[in-house]
C-alpha cells in the first residue's frame, strides 16, 4: 500500500489491570469516512484502534469498567451484514454496596455497536441474574488524540497542533484540536444518564438493579455536538443503516450452492465489499481495507472491481468515473506524478494536507494506469456500452500516453518506475515493501526497475485499447496500440523467461540485468494472457508446487528463494487477492483442476477466520489439521480480499459474459470440491437477466441456463 508497513499493534492492547486479552483480535465498523476499530470487549485502548473520520482519530480511548475492573468476556462478533458489533460479557465479583454482594457471573453485560451518518451510537444493557438487588458501579474511560492516521501508523511528526481544554457540559464531553493546517477538530462523547461523576476523561456511574432487573445506557461519538443519546435515536439509527446496508447488498447477481459454509462465505465476502464500498458523487467506490487504508486507493479498487466485474459491473464504472476524475495533469516529483498517470492514494488527514507525506493526492503506483485502461477495456467487453468508453476516451488516450512516453522512462520498450522524492515509494508495484524486490544474492536492484506483472498488464492495455479503437473506427490507432502489443510481448519473452527456472524472471533492474527470483508475480502474466501456452503450463505448474502453494493459497515469494521469509509482508506470505489473479491465470491456459485446488485453499483458510478472509496470512506450509498463520495486523475486512472469493469462483465455473454479442459463455465449467449444485441468479448480460445453474453428475458438471431464456449461453466443456 504505502512505504508505512503495518507493525504490531503494541503493549497499549493489554488490560492495565492484568485481565487477559487477545492482542490481535479486533473487530472493525465502517459508514462512509468515519470507521471504528476496537478488542473483543469493545474497547478502544489508544493502539491501532479508535474511531477515525477522515483519516483522523476522534476516539483514542473507550474502556469499559465494572466495579473498577473490566468485565469478563464471554463472546464478540460482528453481524453478519457488518452492521452491528456485539460484545457479550459478565460482572467479576463485586462486593456489597448497600445492596447484595455480586458473585462472578451475576451480571450479564450487552455491549452493542453500530455507525450511522458517520456517527458512534452505543447501547449498553445492564441484566441482574441474581436473586438479589445489586448496586452497580458502571466506569467509562474516554480520550481523544487526534493523531493522524500516519501517526497512528508511526510516523513521527517534528510539531503537531494545540490540543484543547476538555469541555463538560452534564452528560457530555468535547474534546477539541487545532492542526497545524488551521483546521479545527472536535470529537464529542454523550450519554443518555448523567454521570455520577464526569471529568475529562471518565464518566461513572452508579445503576441500582433489583432481582432479573434490567438498565440500559446509551452514549454516542461524533464529530460534532447533537441531540442527547436517547432510546428513539438508538432504534432509529439501527433501522436506517441495516435498511441502507441491505440495498447496498442486493446489487448484481445472485450466487447460492448446496454447500451452507461456502454460502456463508460468499455472503460474508458481500457484506464486506458492501461494508468498504462508499457512495461517492462519481459512483460507488470500494475503499481498500480497515484500519490502514479505509480510503481511495487506486490499484485496489481497480482489482476489487475486476473481482466482481462478472456479476456486478456496476462498481467497474464508479471506479472507473472516478480515477477519471483524479488523473494526473502535471510532473510532480513529490506525488510521483505525471500527465495522464493514474491515481494511487487519497488521503484527508492533517500530516497529508500540510505536505509532511505526499499522499494527500499520490500517483506512486506503476501499475495503476494500465489496469486502469485493462479494467476499462473489460468493462467494455462484459457490458459492451460504448457510450460510457465514449466519454471515458480522453482519460484513456491520457493513459495510453502516459504508457508510451513516461512509463518507459529510459526508452527499452519496458515499463519501469523510480520514485521521485525520498517521501515516496522505492517500490511501486503492488508489493510495495522496500525489500519486496532484489536480486538473487540478495542485493536491491538500481532503479529504473521493470517488474514483470505490469509488462503483462501494459500488453492487456494496449491489446484492449486496440479493440476499442477498431470498434470506434480509429483504424491507425489500432494499428499502433496492437504493434505495440506484440513487440511488448515478444521483449517479456526475450528478457524475463528463465529458460534453466522454468519461470519468469521478478524483474528488470536499470543496468538491464533480470532479478533471477521466483515470485508470485508471474501469476499475473498468465492472468493477461502475454506467456506463450508452453510457457504459461510451466509456471502453472510451479505456482502449484508445494514451494509456492503452501496448501491454503500462493506464497508471494517461493520457499527457498533468497529474502523468503513466511511472516513478511510480501516475502513469503499469502495474500488472497494474489492467489485469485494466479488462479484467474490458470483458468485462462485451462488449468482448471489447479484452480478448484486453490479454490478450496482459500475456503479452507475462510472458514478459520468466521468466513473472511484477511489482508494476507503467514505463509507457512500447511500442516493436517492447523488452521493457516495469521499475519498479526492484517487488514480485516480488505476489499480485494473479499472480491477474491468471486473472481475465484469465476476461474472455477469458467464463465464469461461477451456484452458486445449479449451471450454468456462457460468453458470447462468445475464445480469447487464438496459443492455439487450452484446457481447463478439474475446475471445481467445488455438490459437483460438470465439464470445458470451448475449440478455435479458422477464425474461431469452439467451446466444449463433457463429453457425459455433470451440470453444465448454457450457452454464448452
Amino acid at each position: 500500500m504505502d512505504d508505512l508497513t503495518p507493525g504490531p499493534a503494541g503493549a497499549a492492547e493489554q488490560a492495565e489491570t492484568g485481565e487477559p486479552r487477545a492482542p490481535y483480535q479486533l473487530f472493525a465498523l465502517k459508514d462512509r469516512d468515519t470507521f471504528l476499530v476496537a478488542d473483543g470487549f469493545g474497547d478502544v485502548l489508544g493502539a491501532a484502534d479508535g474511531l477515525f473520520h477522515d483519516d483522523t482519530r476522534l476516539l483514542s480511548r473507550l474502556r469499559l469498567l465494572i466495579g473498577g475492573r473490566p468485565p469478563s468476556l464471554l463472546s464478540a462478533a460482528v453481524s453478519q451484514d457488518n452492521v452491528y458489533f456485539t460484545a457479550h460479557s459478565t460482572n467479576q465479583p463485586l462486593p456489597a454496596l448497600g445492596g447484595g454482594a455480586a458473585p462472578h457471573g451475576a451480571i450479564h453485560i450487552e455491549r452493542k455497536r453500530l455507525l450511522w451518518n458517520e456517527r458512534l451510537y452505543e447501547r449498553l444493557r445492564f441484566v441482574n441474574y441474581s436473586r438479589d438487588m445489586v448496586i452497580l458501579p458502571v466506569g467509562l474511560e474516554f480520550d481523544a488524540d487526534f493523531h493522524d492516521m500516519f501517526e497512528v501508523r508511526g510516523s513521527k511528526r517534528p510539531a503537531r497542533g494545540h490540543v484543547l481544554p476538555a469541555e463538560l457540559n452534564g452528560r457530555s464531553v468535547t474534546f477539541g484540536y487545532d492542526g497545524l493546517d488551521a483546521v479545527r477538530r472536535q470529537s464529542v462523547i454523550s450519554f443518555s444518564e448523567p454521570p455520577g461523576r464526569l471529568t475529562p476523561q471518565r464518566a461513572d456511574f452508579m445503576f441500582m438493579l433489583a432481582a432479573e432487573d434490567e438498565f440500559e445506557l446509551y452514549l454516542e461519538v461524533g464529530p460534532r455536538p447533537d441531540h442527547p443519546p436517547t432510546r428513539e435515536r438508538w432504534r432509529d439509527a439501527a433501522a436506517a443503516a441495516r435498511f441502507d446496508m441491505r440495498g447496498r447488498r442486493r446489487g448484481g447477481a445472485r450466487l447460492h450452492s448446496s454447500g451452507r459454509l461456502f454460502n456463508e462465505w460468499l455472503e460474508k465476502s458481500r457484506a464486506d465489499l458492501a461494508l468498504l464500498t462508499t457512495e461517492l458523487d462519481t459512483g460507488p467506490y470500494p475503499y481498500a481495507g480497515i484500519p490502514w487504508f479505509s480510503t481511495p486507493f487506486g490499484r485496489d479498487a481497480i482489482i476489487t472491481a475486476w473481482q466482481v466485474l462478472w456479476i456486478e459491473p456496476r462498481l467497474a464504472r464508479g471506479v472507473l468515473s472516478y480515477l477519471a476524475a483524479h488523473q494526473a495533469v502535471e510532473v510532480s516529483a513529490f506525488r510521483d506524478s505525471a500527465p495522464g498517470k493514474i491515481m494511487h492514494e487519497t488521503r484527508k488527514g492533517e500530516m497529508t494536507s500540510l505536505g509532511e507525506l505526499p499522499f494527500g493526492r499520490y500517483y506512486g503506483g506503476v501499475d495503476t494506469t494500465p489496469l486502469f485502461v485493462c479494467l476499462a477495456c473489460a468493462y467494455a467487453e462484459r457490458t459492451g456500452d460504448m457510450a460510457f468508453v465514449a466519454r471515458l476516451w480522453e482519460p484513456l488516450m491520457a493513459a495510453i500516453l502516459w504508457l508510451e512516453h513516461f512509463g518507459d522512462s529510459d526508452g527499452d520498450g519496458l515499463i519501469d518506475y523510480a520514485r521521485g522524492a525520498d517521501t515516496g515509494l522505492s517500490n511501486q508495484n503492488w508489493k510495495d515493501s522496500e525489500d519486496s524486490v532484489f536480486h538473487r544474492d540478495g542485493r536491491f536492484p538500481d532503479g529504473p526497475i521493470a517488474v514483470v506483472e505490469v509488462q503483462g498488464y501494459a500488453f492487456a492495455a494496449f491489446k484492449g485499447m486496440a479493440d476499442l479503437a477498431r470498434r470506434r473506427g480509429e483504424v491507425e490507432l489500432a494499428g499502433r496500440w496492437a504493434a505495440r502489443a506484440e513487440r511488448l510481448r515478444q521483449t517479456v519473452e526475450d528478457r524475463y523467461w528463465m529458460e534453466d527456472m522454468g519461470f519468469y524472471a521478478m524483474a528488470i533492474d536499470g543496468h538491464g540485468a533480470p532479478c533471477r527470483v521466483r515470485g508470485s508475480n508471474p501469476g499475473h502474466l498468465l492472468f493477461s494472457g502475454l506467456p506463450s501456452p508452453e510457457r504459461a503450463k510451466r509456471v502453472a505448474q510451479a505456482l502449484l508446487a508445494p514451494d509456492f502453494h503452501n496448501g491454503f493459497g500462493v506464497r508471494t515469494l517461493a520457499a527457498g528463494e533468497p529474502r523468503y521469509n513466511p511472516m513478511s509482508y510480501h516475502n513469503g506470505s499469502v495474500w488472497p487477492h494474489d492467489t485469485a489473479i494466479c488462479a484467474m491465470g490458470l483458468a485462462r491456459y485451462g488449468e482448471r483442476d489447479g484452480v478448484v485446488q486453490m479454490l478450496s485453499g482459500l475456503f479452507e483458510t475462510a472458514a478459520h477466520y468466521e468466513m473472511r478472509l484477511p489482508e494476507l496470512f503467514c505463509g507457512f506450509p500447511r500442516f493436517p489439521g492447523e488452521p493457516p498463520v495469521a499475519y498479526p495486523v492484517a487488514c480485516l475486512p480488505q476489499a480485494w480480499a473479499a472480491g477474491s472469493a468471486f473472481m475465484m469462483l469465476q476461474a472455477c465455473l469458467g464463465v464469461s459474459v461477451d456484452g458486445w454479442r449479449g451471450e454468456v459463455h462457460v468453458s470447462g465449467a468445475r464445480l469447487p470440491i464438496g459443492i455439487d449444485r450452484l446457481s447463478i441468479e439474475s446475471l445481467g448480460v445488455g438490459g437483460r437477466l438470465t439464470n445458470l445453474w451448475f449440478e455435479r453428475t458422477g464425474p461431469h458438471i452439467l451446466a444449463r441456463g433457463g429453457r425459455d431464456d433470451t440470453v444465448p449461453i454457450l457452454i464448452r466443456p
